[in-house]
């Protein structure tokens, strides 16, 4: 029996995991770690595509996955937002005690992101050509370009309930199976990345095939777990269940909106700077496109510290464990430093090898030199982004978190790109240096407002 208010005292059988105990380095470290290790089989099968892409259909192949991608995931960050607000109210639910508010949230988040689904399905199957127009893809890669973004887009649906399920579970605390459901997506993604982009002949076509199945294969084992443990959740997930709870929605949309837009907005700056980069030629796209891949790698980190930040940051501020988020946040700035300043060693010490995993011309290989110094930058900008986010995300300010989300992605990145990439003349790397000061901002934000102090008195979500 669930008793509304009551502290919640969880027993080992549960999924259920409390985050307010025990030393928060400790903690973070190892409810993060099979989020780093998810990440990293994430990124190993984006990978593949543009490395099995790249080294089978050639550079308008490549420009075409990495266009094709970003288009793609357009729609993916805006359904994140709402996904990582599910997440962070089902935590803070836990950490004020009140488990028995956790089923309403989780059929008010499977409802809500179905029907985003589909209106965005429909959407993007009519508008796929028009967007692929809009960034200016080289003409040799539009083709394959369209192929990928219409199979992304057909397979959406999937896509983003498997988004919905890793974000319930981390939302009670559980990091070991998302990371499970992750590692049968990549396996599955890899295998069939090579079974249709190279003896099938498939292309890009292929390559989206291959994600669009393998998420849905995980969707689909990730869905039945969730059923067989529904007692942990409170959801029995009875058709009564899935609708969307008046009180949980508004907390779900006054935080989940504002993550959207910040997602959406960067995505559409990074669409917008790409136009740019596109008129340039094919060998600056593909160059660019080898480039973003590489500074992804860190979000191997960066991106499954805010991930567990979130969650751990938000149980101890309903639990009104203050100290504990402080000392939370700053474990979080050392690990997203250290890992990030290795990367960049990486890629200062062997650019032109590292650049050789995706793309074999010449061209490409010459412009890893000029990318070093800015990939440098780029990891300080994720490092402090990360952190920020976690822990405004964490506390629930959604009007910090849209400004911040709508500085960094609009006024600044694009702004400052546009100043030294076409203003200062600097061209490609131009456009890569504002993209990269861009990044600096939200940590900015985030270390102001911490030592304002500000954050202690705020109210929780629901």
């Amino acid at each position: 029996m669930f008793l509304r208010g009551a502290r919640l005292e969880l027993s080992e059988k549960t999924l259920i995991r409390d985050l307010t105990q025990g030393n928060p380095m400790k903690q973070l470290l190892s409810f993060s770690f099979p989020f780093i290790l998810a990440n990293l089989l994430q990124q190993a099968y984006n990978m593949a595509d543009m490395v099995i892409v790249g080294q089978f259909v050639g550079s308008a192949g490549l420009a075409a996955a990495s266009a094709g991608g970003e288009l793609a995931t357009l729609f993916l960050f805006f359904a994140f937002g709402f996904t990582s607000s599910g997440q962070i109210i089902i935590s803070q639910h836990i950490g004020a005690g009140e488990r028995d508010k956790v089923g309403s949230t989780i059929g008010t988040l499977m409802s809500f992101i179905f029907l985003c689904g589909v209106v965005f399905t429909v959407f993007a199957l009519f508008a796929c050509d028009w967007m692929i127009s809009l960034i200016n893809v080289p003409q040799e890669a539009v083709r394959y370009a369209h192929d990928y973004c219409f199979v992304y887009y057909i397979g959406m649906i999937p896509v983003f309930g498997y988004n919905v399920v890793s974000a319930i579970l981390r939302g009670i605390g559980d990091s070991r199976h998302p990371f499970i459901f992750i590692a049968i997506a990549a396996v599955t993604n890899i295998v069939l990345d090579l079974l249709f982009v190279g003896p099938l002949g498939m292309a890009c076509f292929g390559a989206a095939l291959a994600t669009v199945i393998s998420q849905s294969l995980s969707f689909a084992i990730a869905m039945v777990f969730l059923y067989r443990h529904r007692a942990d959740l409170g959801f029995d997930f009875g058709w009564k269940r899935f609708r969307m709870d008046k009180k949980e929605l508004q907390a779900m949309v006054r935080l989940g909106l504002p993550l959207s837009i910040q997602s959406v907005a960067v995505s559409i700056s990074m669409l917008v700077i790409a136009r740019f980069i596109n008129a340039y030629g094919v060998v600056a796209s593909a160059a660019t496109a080898v480039g973003n891949k590489l500074t992804l790698v860190a979000t191997i980190c960066t991106a499954a510290m805010m991930t567990a930040g979130n969650s751990v940051i938000a149980q101890n501020f309903a639990a009104r464990k203050l100290d504990r988020v402080a000392k939370t946040i700053g474990s979080m700035l050392i690990i997203n430093m250290g890992f990030c300043a290795l990367l960049a060693l990486i890629f200062a010490l062997f650019p032109e090898q590292v650049f050789s995993l995706f793309d074999q011309d010449p061209e490409v290989l010459a412009m890893s030199h000029p990318y070093v110094p800015i990939c440098a930058l780029n990891m300080l900008g994720f490092a402090t982004r990360a952190t920020a986010m976690a822990f405004i995300n964490g506390i629930g300010n959604s009007r910090l978190s849209f400004i911040a989300g709508f500085i960094d992605g609009i006024v600044a990145r694009i702004g400052l790109s546009l100043l030294f990439g076409i203003f200062l003349g600097m061209g490609v790397q131009g456009f890569w240096l504002g993209s990269s000061l861009a990044g600096l901002v939200i940590g900015v934000i985030g270390a102001f407002y911490y030592a304002s102090g500000k954050w202690k008195t705020r109210k929780l979500l629901v």
